[in-house]
């Protein structure tokens, strides 16, 4: 049973997340969480709202569904939203703005649902007041998600606004950068233990190394966005919202390893540079420019890496993976290595046999987020000096 003051919301996430969200969520003291597809639905209030918000590090978006129904034609869909009482949530001198995802035979274009919706919720206002409220699809009052799936439609307010994957420190970028959600899902689905040092071999923009510094001092995921959907709501709780802010921040801990990335362009490393300083950790993250074919790393490193995949960068495939697998195998004896990549097939070039395999989108590239251990001398003898 519900308590009074608590509803439900569901976090969406990208697909094979839905895992790391739902323990970040038990951590964060959720209730009555169930995984769903691309999704964990959760109950709490509105101050679990505004935690939420600025601490999941594996959600896209928090979205608090206000009503649900069906409606089989278009006409259906324009009644069921203009009869809606809109007033509750913001009035003709607020903005808002529609995104709409799902689909179903009839409703097959998102654009043409978010439209009717829009038309819907405008008519119903001048019709009452004679003037009507305007889009805003930069920072609305109201962010109003449609989700459509055959005939059953769920309107949800949109606590985020924009994506939660653009957490403010991201100034600069290069070509392929890596999400900020999926960046900080890869590192949570590894092995790395927090205490242990850290390194990026191919680090680009430096997004997964500074997803990992904050995960390592326990930073708040979203303290650096300037903005929140649920800031131009009618309840919008200032003193509340500052208070979880505040308590949020007092959570940072200390870590004492080493985070470290290394690149060997250029372009890549300022961006990188950039992007770490923008995030106050110019400290706790060193980057140099090194050649990772070139490179050895210390024993006991955790190594994650993104490198360019067929889909994303044209290069010769096969002999690249071949050559990451020597590489490895010569200059990071004793790390527990992962790599991202969409190259199913040609990932066993590497030659080397995963600890562990997972599956796992980056966008709507299917890839694999392997492990290998690459132990100093034979297995047996470095199991037995563990």
């Amino acid at each position: 049973m519900i308590k009074d003051g608590n509803y439900k919301m569901v976090a969406t996430t990208m697909l094979g997340l839905e895992g790391v969200l739902e323990e970040e969520l038990t951590k964060l003291g959720a209730q009555y969480i169930h995984k769903l597809n691309r999704a964990v639905e959760f109950v709490g209030d509105l101050g679990f709202m505004y935690k939420a918000n600025l601490n999941l590090r594996t959600a896209i978006r928090i979205l608090k569904p206000i009503f649900e129904f069906k409606a089989r034609n278009e006409k259906e869909l324009y009644r069921k939203i203009y009869d809606y009482n809109w007033e509750q949530h913001f009035g003709v001198d607020d903005t808002f703005a529609i995104n709409s995802s799902g689909y179903s035979e009839i409703f097959n274009h998102s654009k043409y649902t978010a439209l009717k919706t829009k038309d819907a919720i405008a008519d119903s206002f001048r019709d009452k007041h004679g003037n009507r409220p305007n889009v805003d699809v930069e920072t609305p009052n109201v962010q109003i998600n449609v989700h459509v799936s055959e005939h059953k439609f769920i309107i949800s307010l949109d606590s985020s606004g924009y994506s939660l994957h653009k957490r403010g420190y991201k100034v600069a970028s290069v070509d392929a950068p890596i999400n900020e959600v999926l960046a900080a899902g890869l590192i949570m689905l590894s092995d790395w233990n927090k205490i242990s040092n850290f390194h990026d071999p191919m680090c680009g923009s430096g997004t997964i190394l500074v997803e990992a510094a904050m995960i390592a001092n326990n930073i708040p995921a979203n303290i650096f966005r300037k903005r929140f959907g649920f800031e131009g709501w009618k309840n919008f709780d200032i003193d509340l919202w500052e208070k979880i802010r505040d308590i949020s921040l007092e959570k940072e801990q200390e870590y004492h390893g080493m985070i470290s990335g290394a690149d060997n362009f250029q372009k890549s490393l300022r961006a990188c540079r950039e992007n770490i300083n923008n995030a106050l950790m110019r400290d706790d993250i060193k980057v140099n420019m090194k050649d990772f074919f070139d490179t050895p790393v210390p024993p006991n490193t955790c190594i994650i890496f993104n490198p360019p995949y067929g889909e994303r960068m044209p290069i010769g495939i096969n002999e690249f993976y071949q050559k990451i697998g020597d590489t490895l195998k010569h200059n990071y004896k004793g790390c527990s290595v992962w790599l991202i990549s969409s190259d199913i097939e040609n990932l066993k070039m590497i030659g080397l046999k995963p600890s562990r395999k997972i599956k796992i989108f980056n966008g709507k590239l299917e890839c694999r987020f392997l492990n290998f251990e690459i132990y100093e001398g034979s297995k047996k003898q470095s199991k037995q000096d563990l």
